[in-house]
């Protein structure tokens, strides 16, 4: 297949088939699963399943070994890495399990600074940035260190980093795995209250079914292979 667009109507994420192996250790075999515009979707399973390396893979900072990848109509995998790393920075946004905020940065800087390196103006970016902190009630926190920040804290900064820049689609890899669980609640129902305003279509993994409940629909990775438990068949 071509790097071309398709004319049919389809999911706006899809894994075909995907493998990627560490070495003589294989990640995921045969691993497929197609998301939907709008969708929030859980990727359940065992550490070690290979669930945050299929989220790598849909985002493009991995590349498979076989299969395909496609991203609204193109081709992913068949991308150059500066092709892929512009839409890291335009169309997808990323929620990790510590945040990787950047500590020397306020938290202004830091929900700005994907606007910043995408060459929008400081005029544009801190106004949008200083609204989507309103959205997250951390409007007082804006010219704070990250380090001065709870767990929670930092990962709604993280939230507003990632929808600063109005994405297609959010990366999120255990996004309240380093919280207590109250805090882990706030953080989804935030994110989830969010993306579904903006239309956004979230992939979130996770271990935690609390979590996983949040989303419309939910799959699972074991031994490298994707189930949707729901169809009980293995997606191919």
């Amino acid at each position: 297949m071509s790097d071309t667009v398709d004319a049919r109507p389809g999911p706006l994420l899809e894994a075909r088939s995907v493998e990627r192996s560490y070495g003589r250790t294989p990640a995921l075999r045969e691993a497929s699963l197609s998301v939907r515009a709008g969708e929030i979707l859980a990727i359940m399973g065992p550490s070690g399943s290979g669930k945050s390396t299929l989220l790598h893979c849909l985002a493009g900072i991995f590349t498979p070994d076989a299969g395909e990848i496609w991203f609204d109509g193109r081709r992913l995998d068949l991308l150059n890495d500066a092709r892929r790393s512009e839409l890291r920075r335009t169309a997808f946004g990323f929620v990790f399990q510590f945040g990787q905020l950047v500590p020397e940065l306020t938290v202004a800087d830091n929900v700005a600074l994907p606007l910043l390196l995408g060459r929008v103006g400081r005029r544009q970016a801190y106004p949008r940035a200083g609204e989507m902190l309103r959205r997250l009630r951390l409007e007082e926190l804006g010219e704070r260190r990250t380090g001065e920040l709870s767990g929670g804290q930092a990962q709604r900064v993280a939230i507003a980093r990632a929808l600063v820049t109005r994405p297609k689609v959010i990366f999120a890899d255990e996004p309240t795995g380093a919280l207590d669980s109250l805090a882990g609640e706030e953080v989804m129902e935030l994110l989830v209250g969010l993306a579904r305003q903006e239309g956004t279509t979230v992939i979130v993994v996770t271990h935690d079914a609390r979590v996983a409940a949040c989303a419309d629909r939910e799959v699972v990775v074991r031994d490298g292979r994707v189930t949707d438990p729901y169809a009980g068949q293995v997606l191919r």
